[in-house]
């Protein structure tokens, strides 16, 4: 877990409470990275922010190498 994981985590339940309350002066004096919109899905293979797959958590390039070497099952290189 990452450091703005953590702050999301710590921060989560006063936020909720701070808009619901509609109090966005003391919203905005929290830690920017307390706010779970500042979260990114990383590759967990190698870290990379972009190309990232949902259904297997790695990246793109990733997902060609392991697959071409044939550890995903049922996942196979397509070519034409």
């Amino acid at each position: 877990m990452d450091n703005i994981e953590r702050l999301v985590k710590k921060y989560e339940q006063q936020r909720k409470d701070l808009k619901k309350a509609g109090n966005y002066a003391e919203l905005s004096r929290l830690p920017r990275n307390s706010n779970p919109n500042r979260l990114r899905r990383l590759c967990k293979m190698t870290g990379r922010s972009r190309g990232v797959y949902r259904k297997f958590g790695i990246s793109r390039i990733m997902i060609r190498e392991l697959a071409d070497k044939g550890f995903i099952p049922g996942l196979k290189k397509s070519s034409w």
